[in-house]
C-alpha cells in the first residue's frame, strides 16, 4: 500500500464493499473489459484522423507497460505526467497502471513552479512529457526540474527525446505483470491550490473506478456515446466525469481534440458525429457566439455538461436554441464529490442550479461560520464525505487537520444552498482562490511569487468579476520605489516558471491594505474595491 495517503476507515470501506460501490477491480479492467468484450469496435480517434480500435489500444497499454517494467518503474513508482491530448497520453496512463505505478497527472500549461513541487512531494522517478507543445520546449522544463528533485531517474518524451528517453522506445513485449490492490491509490490528481502550491489527491481503484461508472449511468452513456475531449485529458472533469474513461467502459468511442476551439471542436463534432462533450463557461460561451459563423453540423450533439465553475442561469438558458443539444450542469471537484442535473430535470434546474450528489451514499452538509449546521435552504460552506471522495491529500498531514473534520468531512470552502430536491446552487467560496474559467489560482502562491519581485513591498491577490471567465485576478501591490508594470511584472512571474493562466489580469498600486479587526488583510474589501471600480469604468469586468 502506498505511503503517506490516508485511507478510509476499515468499517466504512467494508460498507462501500458490501453495498456495491467498491467492486474490487483494479482501474484499468475498464479497457481490458471491452478489449475482450468488443475487440474490433473504434476506442480513440484523434484530430489527424488516426483510429485505434479497443484490442489495439489494449495492446499498446501492455506493450507500455512492459516497457516500464524493464526500465524498473512499477511497484508503486510515483510518475508525473505531462501530455496532451493524444494517444500517447491514454497508452501511458494505461500502461503505468498495469506496470503498478501511480501516474501523478499534471496540465500541459503547468510549468516549473508547479511541477517541481509537485514531483517533489509525490517523490517521483519518472517524468513524461512532448518534446514540444504550442512552442515551449518541455524538455528545457524537464531539465530545470532534474536539478530540484534529485528522485527523478527518468525522463520519457514523445517525439524528439535528446538526452532522454524516446517514448517510442518503452515498448517491449508483455509480461506477466502482478494486479494491484484495488483498494490502493491508483491515481495522483492536483487539487486547485487552495492555500500554497498544488496538493495531491490520491483516488484508489475502488473509488475511482466507481467515480467513473457512477457517472456514466448517471449521464446516460452507452456503447453508441461519441465523447469528444476538448479540456486536457489529465483534467478530472474531461478524465472520469464520466469523461474519457467512462466512455471506453461502456464501449464508447472517444474523440481527441487538441482544442476546445471552435474550429477545431466543431469540426470533429462533424467528422466523427459527436454525441456529447464537456466545456468549462468561457468556452461554452465561446462556442454560442461560434455557431453564428462556423458552419460545421453539429446536429449529433447531444449533450454539452458544463462544469468547473458556474455557469449563469442567463447562458445556460442559451445552450440548447444555439447548439440544439442538451445541457447538463456539472458541480465537482478532483477530492471527489460530483453533482449532476439530470437528463429528465426539469428547465428551471437545469439552468439554474448545479446540480445534486451523484451518489446515494455521498453524505453532505452546509455549516456556518462555527461548524453548525444551517436551517435547510440557508448558505453556508459545503462539507461532503462518501464512497469517492478523499479523506486526506498525499504527504499533507498538517493541511489535512485543517481540511477535514475529525469523522472526515472534507471541507470544500464552496458556500452552498440546497433546494427541496437536493440541488445544489453555489454561491461564492470561503477559502482564497481564484476560478478563473474552471483554473483554480491560489492567492496565497500567486503572492508568494510576486513578493519576490525587488519592486514590491507586499502583494495580496484577489477575484475581480468577469463575464466571460467568472472570476479574473487582480494584484494588488504596495509598491518599493519603483512598482513594476502588468507587463514587467508578467515578465517576471513567467521567468520564475508560473503558469499562463495565473499571471495577474490587472494590477493596482495601493499606499496600504485595509485591515480586518484582528490585522489580516481584508481581501472582500479589496474585492469590493475592484468591483465598483470595474462598474466605475463601465468595463462590465471585462478587461
Amino acid at each position: 500500500m502506498l505511503d503517506g495517503w490516508v485511507p478510509w476507515p476499515q468499517e466504512l470501506a467494508q460498507r462501500y464493499r458490501n453495498e456495491g460501490y467498491w467492486q474490487g477491480r483494479p482501474l484499468d479492467r475498464l479497457l481490458r473489459d471491452q478489449a475482450e468484450r468488443a475487440p474490433e469496435r473504434v476506442a480513440l480517434t484523434d484530430a489527424e484522423g488516426n483510429r485505434w480500435t479497443y484490442a489495439e489500444l489494449d495492446a499498446k497499454a501492455d506493450r507500455t507497460a512492459a516497457g516500464l517494467h524493464r526500465l524498473g518503474i512499477g511497484g508503486g513508482d510515483r510518475v508525473v505526467v505531462q501530455l496532451p491530448n493524444t494517444e500517447a497520453f491514454v497508452t501511458v496512463f494505461f500502461g503505468l497502471l498495469r506496470a503498478g505505478a501511480v501516474p501523478v497527472l499534471t496540465l500541459p500549461a503547468h510549468r516549473e513552479s508547479e511541477i517541481a513541487h509537485v514531483a517533489e512531494v509525490a517523490g517521483a522517478t519518472a517524468y513524461v512529457i512532448p518534446d514540444t507543445l504550442d512552442g515551449f520546449d518541455h524538455r528545457e522544463l524537464a531539465r530545470a526540474v532534474r536539478k530540484s528533485v534529485p528522485s527523478l531517474a527518468h525522463v520519457l518524451v514523445t517525439g524528439e527525446a535528446a538526452e532522454f528517453t524516446a517514448l517510442a522506445d518503452v515498448d517491449a513485449d508483455p509480461v506477466p505483470l502482478p494486479a494491484p490492490d484495488p483498494a490502493d491509490v491508483a491515481v495522483l490528481l492536483l487539487s486547485g491550490g487552495t492555500t500554497g502550491k498544488p496538493k495531491l489527491i490520491p483516488r484508489t481503484h475502488d473509488d475511482y473506478t466507481y467515480n467513473v461508472r457512477a457517472s456514466t449511468e448517471v449521464c446516460g452513456f452507452t456503447s453508441d456515446t461519441v465523447y469528444l475531449v476538448v479540456l486536457p485529458t489529465a483534467h478530472n472533469f474531461a478524465l472520469a466525469c464520466p469523461g474519457l474513461l467512462g466512455t471506453l467502459m461502456v464501449g464508447g468511442t472517444v474523440v481527441l481534440s487538441p482544442t476546445p476551439s471552435p474550429e477545431d471542436a466543431f469540426e470533429l463534432i462533424e467528422r466523427e458525429k459527436v454525441t456529447v462533450t464537456a466545456v468549462v463557461p468561457p468556452i461554452a460561451l465561446l462556442w454560442l457566439d461560434a455557431v453564428e459563423w462556423e458552419e460545421a453540423d453539429l446536429s449529433s450533439l447531444e449533450l454539452l455538461q458544463v462544469g468547473g465553475s458556474k455557469l449563469g442561469a442567463q447562458p445556460a438558458a442559451r445552450v440548447q436554441p444555439a447548439l440544439g443539444c442538451q445541457l447538463q450542469q456539472v458541480f465537482g471537484m478532483a477530492e471527489g464529490l460530483l453533482n449532476y442535473t439530470r437528463l429528465d430535470d426539469g428547465w428551471d434546474l437545469v439552468t439554474e442550479t448545479q446540480g445534486r450528489p451523484m451518489s446515494p451514499a455521498d453524505e453532505i452538509r452546509v455549516v456556518d461560520e462555527d461548524g453548525a449546521d444551517v436551517p435547510p435552504g440557508e448558505r453556508g460552506e459545503l462539507l461532503t464525505r462518501g464512497p469517492y471522495t478523499l479523506r486526506g491529500y498525499y504527504r499533507a498531514p498538517e493541511h489535512n487537520a485543517r481540511s477535514f473534520t475529525p469523522d472526515g468531512f472534507y471541507r470544500t470552502g464552496d458556500l452552498v444552498r440546497v433546494l427541496p430536491t437536493g440541488h445544489l446552487v453555489v454561491e461564492g467560496r470561503e477559502k482564497d482562490q481564484i476560478n478563473r474559467g474552471g483554473d483554480k489560482i491560489s492567492a496565497e502562491e500567486l503572492e508568494n511569487h510576486i513578493l519576490a519581485h525587488p519592486g514590491v513591498h507586499d502583494a495580496a491577490v484577489v477575484g475581480m468579476p468577469d463575464e466571460t471567465m467568472g472570476e479574473r485576478t487582480c494584484a494588488y501591490l504596495v509598491p518599493r520605489e519603483q512598482a513594476p508594470t502588468q507587463r514587467e511584472l508578467g515578465a517576471f512571474l513567467t521567468e520564475r516558471g508560473v503558469a499562463g493562466y495565473k499571471l495577474p489580469d490587472r494590477v493596482e498600486l495601493i499606499e496600504a491594505f485595509p485591515r480586518t479587526s484582528v490585522g489580516k488583510v481584508d481581501k472582500k474589501a479589496l474585492g469590493r474595491r475592484i468591483a465598483e471600480r470595474l462598474a466605475a469604468e463601465g468595463a462590465g469586468g471585462a478587461l
